[in-house]
């Protein structure tokens, strides 16, 4: 419900801006250490994800993503009768800003995490984080993100390496 309505907002929006900028899809390759108790049994988060930005006014976006994140479990752990790893696909929208039109900017999401484990259910997800756009399309981003549920939270410090087309 969160992404159509933000969707909506979105294309209303974008019929007002006087941005002459257009969306932009990229797909990345995440990598993140583990935060929190989930340090305690996962040593490396591994994933990859899609995005689109949608412009609504100069410098500022709408972001929709979707990705896979993997939890990799500590060898004592996986010893102790662990899966190898757990997976979480998050699925959120928010909003980016360009600071200056440098490259340099500042984003933050929210949305759901699907565990991919048997009964894992579904967890509220959010995501700040801070970046650089380079010339020739690439992007390299620095996020926190914690997927919160039933009081509990898995959390990690995540890097996004990333292709912008």
């Amino acid at each position: 419900l969160l992404i159509v309505i933000v969707a909506g907002a979105t294309f209303s929006a974008s019929a007002q801006s006087s941005s002459s900028e257009t969306g932009k899809f990229s797909v990345g390759a995440e990598v993140g250490l583990p935060l929190g108790k989930a340090k305690e049994a996962y040593n490396l988060v591994v994933g990859g994800s899609l995005k689109y930005e949608h412009p609504i006014a100069t410098g500022t976006f709408v972001t929709i993503s979707a990705g896979y994140n993997a939890f990799l479990t500590k060898s004592e752990y996986k010893d102790l009768g662990l899966k190898s790893s757990i997976g979480w696909v998050p699925v959120k929208a928010g909003l980016k800003y360009y600071f200056d039109g440098v490259g340099f900017f500042g984003e933050a999401q929210l949305g759901a995490a699907f565990s991919t484990e048997t009964g894992g259910g579904t967890a509220f997800a959010y995501s700040p984080g801070v970046g650089y756009s380079f010339d020739g399309g690439f992007e390299a981003g620095l996020r926190y993100e914690a997927y919160s549920k039933s009081g509990s939270s898995t959390q990690q410090l995540g890097l996004r390496l990333a292709y912008r087309f």
